[in-house]
């Protein structure tokens, strides 16, 4: 048996379902062998960027390591942005790369650079395989790397000329990642610093999500009975009818939540990825903290930790629950949680379409009206992602999909094939700006080959419009943001799909009615936006 046909094996023992990738001269003897699985599927997309993208959103959905493939030189260098992504917002990926032969590797060579070294700082793990005896223990160990906390990307490099040797080797059976939880004297002990304060504030990120500590948290945040907010990542955790929701914090601007937090004298903070907010930017009063994380705590001037709670978010709320926590009822001043209703434009009340105009607020609220708690919705990035962020509303948490780690524009067409693969029964929605749209556009004809079925909302303003608000700030004019679209209805026909324009709130409320009732194709809706 040859390597490859040793790899698809542990892939399969892995759990592998799809891999995203584009093949090349170094892997074709991969892809081969993946031909004969009956397990795995290759998706074969238009950009590796695209796959890496599909991977990560993949992997964030379903907990299971999403997989990417790609040659050599410009194969790998593309994947390189969705790998970044990844490692900022903590999402299990396993790319794999194609290499030159090892006995060209020390002098300057056609289309080879070192991709171990380039991908180092956007990886957990970075390794090329050198011996293929060694193939079964590598694959087995990059799989554990990308799922064990933090999650993050892996990078497995197969030279050419180790594709094709062969070997007698099996893979190694996988093992559940240990499961740990802080001394029950120290869940203690962070009772008794609650019991001295009297005005908590719950700060919550996104590892309770990807932890699956939602119900715990829950019954945590009912007994505790003090105000919460929450990152980015983690909306969803508690309805927007919770009294103690207070919300999505985290902007640049108006982040009405900071009001309350400076309130608090002590933030529990709990599953909270400092990549999404550094500290000083939401804690500049040097509050102190109780820090519930999978790992110990950053050093941080404003972020004084006096008691951590290090290990499975789940099983320590779940200890944290069984003692008699202090009930600490308390509520910011000034009507807080109603003002960050009003400056957020979160409706508690279905909206009538034909008296409102057509902005991303309006849009957004169409959105969760007609939304179910199955329905998955994946923002690019640009400025509708702010005001997603503030004011859309999910159901359920791990229903919104965002990058904002790395803050990657082009996410959302990638992404929304890998949500459809990991959840293929639940509505998907892609909003994009035109700017992230056309970045990987092309990955459409990868959606349509495939038969699946989504919706693209396509915010339409020919402007990069956050840059041109700052730059509006800083100069009092802007320069450079602005640029001509192509017709996205024509160009979605082209593609195979059913594209439509909105000029109104009324014509896009019909329309995203119709391609939800009709969920068996990609709908693109041209949203056509005041400049």
């Amino acid at each position: 048996m040859k390597v490859t046909d040793t790899l698809v094996q542990c892939l399969e023992n892995e759990g592998v379902e799809y891999i995203f990738g584009i093949p090349g001269k170094e892997t074709l003897d991969f892809v081969d062998s993946l031909s004969d699985s009956k397990q795995i599927q290759f998706v074969n997309v238009r950009h590796e960027q695209g796959a890496a993208f599909m991977a990560d959103v993949y992997g964030r959905l379903t907990n299971k390591v999403g997989v990417c493939l790609s040659t050599l030189g410009p194969g790998a260098t593309n994947l390189l942005t969705g790998i970044s992504s990844a490692k900022l917002d903590h999402s299990p990926i396993v790319a794999l790369t194609g290499q030159a032969a090892l006995g060209r590797q020390h002098k300057d060579s056609h289309q080879y650079i070192d991709i171990i070294k380039m991908v180092e700082p956007a990886t957990k793990w970075r390794v090329q395989i050198k011996d293929s005896q060694t193939l079964p223990e590598v694959i087995r160990k990059a799989f554990k790397i990308a799922q064990m906390e933090k999650p993050g990307p892996v990078v497995v490099e197969l030279p050419e000329d180790l594709a094709t040797q062969i070997v007698p080797l099996k893979p190694i059976t996988p093992t559940p990642i240990p499961v740990s939880v802080p001394l029950m004297e120290s869940i203690q002990a962070a009772n008794t610093l609650i019991k001295q304060y009297e005005r908590p504030f719950v700060v919550v990120g996104n590892g309770v999500v990807r932890q699956g500590a939602v119900d715990e948290l829950q019954t945590f945040i009912k007994y505790l009975q003090s105000p919460v907010t929450h990152s980015y990542m983690a909306k969803g955790i508690l309805s927007k009818h919770h009294p103690q929701n207070f919300f999505t914090f985290g902007f640049n601007e108006k982040d009405e939540v900071l009001a309350g937090i400076k309130e608090a004298d002590l933030l529990i903070v709990i599953g909270f990825d400092l990549v999404e907010k550094l500290p000083k930017e939401w804690n500049a009063k040097k509050t102190s903290i109780l820090h519930i994380d999978t790992l110990p705590a950053e050093i941080d001037e404003y972020y004084p930790v006096k008691v951590e709670l290090v290990g499975n978010i789940k099983e320590t709320l779940r200890l944290f629950n069984q003692l008699d926590i202090p009930p600490k009822s308390w509520v910011p001043s000034k009507s807080l949680r109603s003002q960050i209703k009003q400056v957020y434009n979160i409706q508690e009340k279905k909206i009538d379409s034909s008296l409102l105009p057509l902005t991303i607020e309006n849009i957004l609220h169409i959105i969760d009206k007609l939304s179910s708690e199955e329905t998955i919705v994946i923002s690019d990035v640009g400025a509708h992602k702010v005001s997603i962020a503030r004011t859309h509303q999910p159901k359920n948490p791990n229903k919104l999909i965002i990058s904002n780690g790395l803050a990657s524009m082009g996410i959302s067409l990638p992404g929304s094939i890998g949500a459809k693969l990991a959840c293929p029964n639940g509505p998907v929605i892609c909003i994009t700006g035109d700017g992230g749209a056309l970045m990987n556009f092309a990955e459409l004809e990868t959606a349509k080959r495939l038969g699946l079925s989504f919706i693209v909302v396509v915010l339409n303003d020919s402007t990069l419009k956050i840059e041109q608000e700052m730059m509006n700030k800083m100069f009092d004019k802007s320069y450079g943001v602005t640029f001509t679209n192509p017709d996205f209805v024509q160009l979605a026909a082209s593609f195979g799909i059913k594209g439509e324009r909105a000029n109104s709130l009324v014509e896009f409320e019909n329309i995203i009615k119709g391609a939800l009732k009709h969920s068996d194709e990609i709908v693109l809706i041209d949203v056509l936006l005041n400049s």
